[in-house]
């Protein structure tokens, strides 16, 4: 016979614990043994019952989730999945070991596939495995000199990271921006600015107030009546660079382009 698994809701919503509750009670070899509202009761419950997987909201009162997972001892702490309304804290969450980041409301199919990884997680006879994996994840979403490597994306039900490198170019819509890929679209809830701060300088180039390209991806320029630009992307996007990013532009590649050679 299987073993069952010992899990634990922390959450301060009632509703939210009911219905995350009703979804395990769904898997055979998941105990729910118990329900906590607070950062406190989930402490005193996890030296008490001493659960396998524990299931943690951001905000609750007082100490939020976060902060419980950050003092957690490492030595018998059980597997930690975030389930959260808010997307903004995902790579904090890896950063104190969380396995996985759920949103609200979550769906059936993506708590079986963070309850898949948990089993796998728990089946696994050196706990340092999980500290190597998630150290590794963190360095690869890191921020450093070279700006980001990745971007987070929220997708209906799950956070999902896109490979800056991948992304052809930006388009500012307001208070977010859209992601153009060569197949696909993301729309990320960041004003271009802020993005644009946090880029590689040297990869990516704001070319109008409204737009920034990836310059690995920029096949040909056609100069426009008044001093505009026509930037020709390898995909057969076409897009204008007003004369006013125009010195960034060239300062960038090396050379100007308004040379006759």
């Amino acid at each position: 016979m299987e073993t069952r698994l010992k899990a634990l809701i922390a959450d301060d919503e009632p509703l939210a614990r009911r219905r995350l509750h009703r979804l395990l009670a769904e898997e055979a070899d998941i105990e729910v043994i118990g329900e906590c509202s607070s950062a406190a009761e989930a402490r005193a419950l996890l030296e008490s019952e001493n659960p396998d997987v524990l299931f943690l909201d951001v905000h609750m009162p007082g100490e939020d989730g976060l902060e419980l997972a950050r003092t957690l001892p490492r030595e018998g702490r059980p597997v930690i999945i975030f389930v959260t309304a808010f997307d903004q804290y995902a790579v904090q969450a890896f950063e104190v070991h969380a396995l996985d980041y759920l949103l609200k409301p979550t769906s059936t199919e993506r708590l079986r596939e963070a309850l898949a990884r948990a089993r796998e997680q728990l089946r696994r006879p050196r706990a340092d495995d999980l500290d190597k994996r998630l150290r590794a994840l963190i360095e690869d979403l890191s921020v450093n000199e070279r700006g980001f490597d990745r971007i987070l994306v929220r997708n209906p039900g799950r956070i999902s990271f896109v490979n800056s490198a991948d992304v052809h170019w930006i388009e500012a819509e307001g208070n977010y921006v859209r992601l153009h890929l060569a197949r696909e679209r993301h729309l990320v809830r960041q004003k271009i600015g802020t993005l644009e701060k946090r880029l590689d300088p040297r990869r990516f180039l704001r070319i109008h107030r409204s737009a920034i390209v990836n310059l690995e991806r920029v096949k040909e320029l056609q100069r426009l009546p008044g001093g505009d630009y026509a930037v020709l992307l390898d995909s057969g996007t076409r897009l204008t660079m007003s004369r006013s990013h125009k010195e960034r532009f060239e300062a960038a590649v090396g050379r100007g382009i308004d040379d006759a050679d």
